[in-house]
């Protein structure tokens, strides 16, 4: 357990949090949630004793030990990978190599021998005589193989590295484990593997994520962090969002009874209590669900952009034909003989491990790059708008205001009016419009591709990974707003929940052409084998 006491902090006069009073307990997993700038990371970073609170304290029971997951992996790049999972529990490395030292000595004494068995006393305590495999466990789950457990972590890929520093905070059952963007960087089978994990792990776990779907299986709690406070709701992201949802509702509706809104509320509760899966955590957190009253959901003051795409012409059926496309990008062949056939209200989900395909197929597409072999073929009726992973080039340089920059993109109106209200519906209000396009932050530069690729008034959408910077709010919004959508689409996404509720076909781009299935789960059968 964590106990967190009137804990404030501020940077350059803005308050972050002031008189954070929580508890954080066992057999519960919380997902820390706030906009973006709220101060999640550094709420993790009070929590771990990183970062000192300016008011208040952070307090733990005698004895129990906190893991946080690691993100800089450079330390450790000359560690032994197996060694650098078990430096997860640090007393017990300690003992390790306090140990071995003694052994080694030549002149081994009494003292020694003493301190030895005091020492291997200790380390049974700890489960030393576990650890290797212990270790060997949890990196064999996340995917790292035993052939790799005896290499020096600079021999391995980015990827795995990101693995093994899960592992490691994972490691000897700590009581307390935090956790900041677990699944970043993680494939399919390892996020899998991270979420069963977390289910059946009896401590507790913070975690923050932009992964909905992570979060609405793993987590009992949600720690909303919102005017300054963190608020405790029992549930997933989705039941906290949907409550906040129908609280905002409920506040506008003032003249609605009370009785009326008690049944609206005893209704949403059931649906979700119904929802709940039979693990310990899920069945646990239906009894607390139902136990909810009004009083307990309040609306929350975040903003949700307005993300809505409105084709200017229908698309007919002959959208998109791709045949026996190739090519090979600084030696490596990303794209073998890629052939399907797009159709009319196609939103397809490019999924697989490697980016540079993915990005490589949607550059051909929109005529950027040539392939090396193959054709490919729009419809007469299509037009398409594009957005890209890497849209340095919209912005780099840029001297123009906000206002300036969209009304390089607006064909029909680019009165300053217009615009205004355009960006003000994509959270950017008041002088925040005169900011140089060239300061913006990485979430900021996406709302104004965004809103450049909803006034191009497209039938067909490209989209390589969009829901990349933005907070959960814009990934929220986004996703609505190609649910709703029109037209038809290609994009990439990491976020599952993204691809399983826009997606009505998933595409893999594989060595030996592509592997094409009607829906993700359909996709994750095969792929997860």
């Amino acid at each position: 357990m964590i106990t967190v006491s009137n804990v404030g902090l501020q940077f350059g006069g803005r308050k972050l949090f002031e008189d954070v009073n929580i508890k954080f307990t066992p057999g519960n997993c919380y997902g820390l949630i706030g906009a973006n700038g709220a101060g999640k990371s550094t709420f993790l970073k009070i929590l771990s004793g990183e970062i000192e609170s300016q008011a208040g304290h952070v307090s733990m029971k005698p004895g129990e030990r906190m893991a946080v997951l690691k993100q800089n992996h450079y330390e450790y790049e000359q560690e032994q990978v197996l060694q650098t999972v078990i430096m997860g529990h640090a007393r017990l490395f300690e003992v390790m190599k306090e140990k071995d030292a003694i052994y080694m000595k030549e002149d081994f004494s009494d003292e020694d021998g003493m301190k030895a068995a005091e020492l291997e006393g200790e380390f049974a305590e700890l489960n030393g005589w576990e650890a290797e495999s212990d270790a060997a466990l949890l990196l064999r789950g996340l995917g790292i193989g035993e052939d790799h457990h005896e290499k020096t972590l600079s021999e391995l890929t980015e990827g795995e590295k990101v693995k093994v520093l899960l592992a490691q905070a994972l490691f000897g059952q700590p009581d307390v484990l935090l956790l900041d963007e677990p699944t970043n960087g993680l494939d399919i089978k390892a996020i899998q593997w991270l979420e069963d994990f977390l289910i059946n792990f009896e401590n507790t776990v913070i975690v923050v994520s932009h992964d909905r779907h992570f979060l609405n299986n793993v987590c009992t709690h949600i720690a909303d962090l919102d005017f300054g406070k963190i608020q405790i709701y029992v549930g997933n992201y989705d039941f906290w969002y949907e409550s906040s949802q129908l609280a905002l509702k409920l506040a506008q509706d003032q003249n609605k009874k009370k009785e009326e809104q008690i049944k609206e509320l005893e209704s949403f509760v059931a649906r979700f209590s119904a929802n709940a899966s039979k693990s310990k955590q899920a069945t646990s957190r239906k009894k607390q669900l139902e136990k909810i009253t009004l009083e307990d959901i309040k609306p929350s003051s975040r903003k949700y952009p307005y993300i809505h795409f409105t084709p200017e012409r229908e698309i007919g059926n002959d959208l998109l034909r791709v045949e026996n496309l190739s090519k090979t990008v600084d030696g490596v062949q990303v794209l073998n003989n890629v052939s399907f056939t797009m159709e009319k209200d196609d939103k397809i989900a490019l999924v697989g491990a490697n980016e540079i395909a993915k990005t490589t197929l949607f550059k051909i597409l929109m005529g950027e790059l040539e392939p090396d072999a193959g054709t490919y073929k729009w419809g007469i009726t299509t037009s398409q708008s594009y957005f890209p992973k890497d849209n340095a080039q919209y912005f780099e340089g840029c001297d123009l205001n906000l206002v300036d920059w969209l009304r390089q993109f607006s064909p029909e109106d680019d009165s300053e009016t217009f615009l205004r209200g355009f960006l003000g519906r994509m959270l950017f209000s008041g002088e925040e419009v005169l900011k140089e396009a060239s300061v913006l932050s990485g979430g900021e530069k996406v709302r104004c591709m965004l809103s450049k690729m909803m006034l191009s008034g497209a039938n067909v959408l490209l989209l390589d990974e969009p829901t990349n910077h933005l907070d959960l709010e814009s990934i929220t919004a986004l996703n609505n707003g190609l649910i709703n959508f029109k037209g038809s689409m290609i994009f990439s996404s990491h976020d599952q929940q993204f691809i399983r509720t826009v997606s009505t076909r998933i595409i893999e781009l594989t060595n030996n052409g592509i592997i094409d299935k009607d829906t993700y789960d359909e996709y994750l059968a095969v792929a997860t084998k």
